[in-house]
């Protein structure tokens, strides 16, 4: 892949692709009798479903007068009525009716955009229609897998989602904020090996023959009552572009062959994450925790649940202090250390598909200017 240089890893780099999808709702927040306003990608939207049960996504402002429409309501089996003066909109955003007239106006339409239902999210393309395939939906299959239990939460980021990306991708930083629950020296005394390719960089470390935290040590007595011993532990870091983060963790009796890839004598989790830009300075974070072990118990479900959103609560208040310090010094440039590795290969993917972004946008312009007389 090309190396973009320092400016795919900067402070000031806060802009998002919009040619992705882009986890915008759980897909119960989605209903066929309300409306749920969210803005992606700057881009205000408005979430309903069909009544044959279809998520539809519209642009949330009223052709007339740019009324939201989220804040409207559902008519039929696939309509939406402006709340200020009752235009209709199907759910391919062409009005249905006009009040006090019969004829409508064949320029009365909103944006609809590309939706898809998939791994417990409904998902929206905010960009050019024409390249948005479902194939290129982040893989995140243990969300829905029978083999797989577990459940997470969304959280309102006071910061840029790429201050998210960069805090997942990066792991010793449990050592600090998180010392009473998963975080150890062993960490940052570990070594670590960094892949990737046009589209994802995997960052990948053992820590062997060491105590377990907490959060691990209970979890090994979850499935191993009495366990007391020194564990192998394991975080392999996925990132798919532009925003999904699939962490496999887990802990295992020391010596029992889990690196070599028998994690029968342990505990193994996803910590499942898909960051949305809100804009470039706030992001929706959505994220699960699913385990492979007991999957009959939602005590453990809801305990894990709760431990991880008490974690990822710590993160939040360090990463709203961050957008603050860079809003303070906007002539700052990050500097990176080793373990920042990972979080630059990201950059620099994010930074090639904006600058893709950006020399297709000119050279369609370019293409479709009157020429010069």
């Amino acid at each position: 892949m090309t190396d973009l240089g320092p400016g795919g890893a900067t402070a000031k780099n806060m802009a998002f692709p919009l040619n992705a999808w882009y986890a915008a709702a759980w897909d119960y927040e989605v209903t066929s009798s309300n409306l749920l306003a969210r803005r992606i990608a700057d881009t205000p939207l408005a979430f309903y479903r069909t009544s044959d049960g279809r998520p539809v996504a519209l642009a949330d402002a009223c052709w007339h007068r740019l009324a939201p429409l989220s804040k409207g309501v559902r008519i039929g089996a696939d309509e939406v009525q402006c709340p200020y003066h009752g235009l209709r909109f199907n759910s391919a955003g062409r009005c249905t009716k006009m009040p006090a007239q019969e004829t409508i106006n064949p320029s009365a339409m909103v944006t609809s955009y590309p939706v898809e239902e998939r791994y417990r999210y409904v998902w929206v393309w905010p960009g050019d229609p024409t390249l948005a395939d479902p194939a290129d939906i982040p893989d995140m299959f243990q969300m829905d897998s029978p083999e797989w239990a577990g459940d997470g939460r969304t959280i309102e980021v006071e910061a840029n989602y790429q201050l998210v990306l960069d805090n997942l991708m990066d792991l010793t930083h449990e050592e600090f904020v998180h010392s009473s629950s998963i975080g150890q020296e062993e960490l940052s005394e570990s070594d670590f090996e960094v892949t990737h390719d046009d589209r994802t960089v995997t960052v990948t470390r053992w820590m062997r023959d060491i105590d377990a935290p907490p959060f691990w040590l209970k979890n090994m007595r979850d499935k191993f009552p009495g366990f007391d011993g020194r564990v192998d532990r394991w975080q392999i870091i996925e990132f798919q572009a532009p925003s999904t983060i699939r962490i496999d963790v887990g802990v295992a009796r020391a010596g029992t062959g889990a690196p070599e890839g028998d994690r029968s004598q342990g505990v193994n989790g996803f910590v499942m994450n898909t960051i949305s830009p809100v804009d470039e300075k706030t992001a929706l974070y959505f994220w699960a925790f699913q385990r492979n072990y007991r999957l009959e118990s939602q005590v453990i479900t809801t305990q894990l649940r709760d431990g991880v959103h008490g974690v990822f609560g710590e993160d939040e208040a360090m990463l709203a202090a961050q957008q603050t310090a860079i809003e303070a010094n906007p002539d700052h440039e990050f500097y990176n250390l080793n373990i920042d590795a990972g979080g630059m290969w990201v950059r620099r993917i994010i930074q090639r598909m904006i600058e893709n972004e950006r020399t297709r946008t000119t050279n369609i312009d370019a293409l479709t200017a009157e020429p010069v007389k």
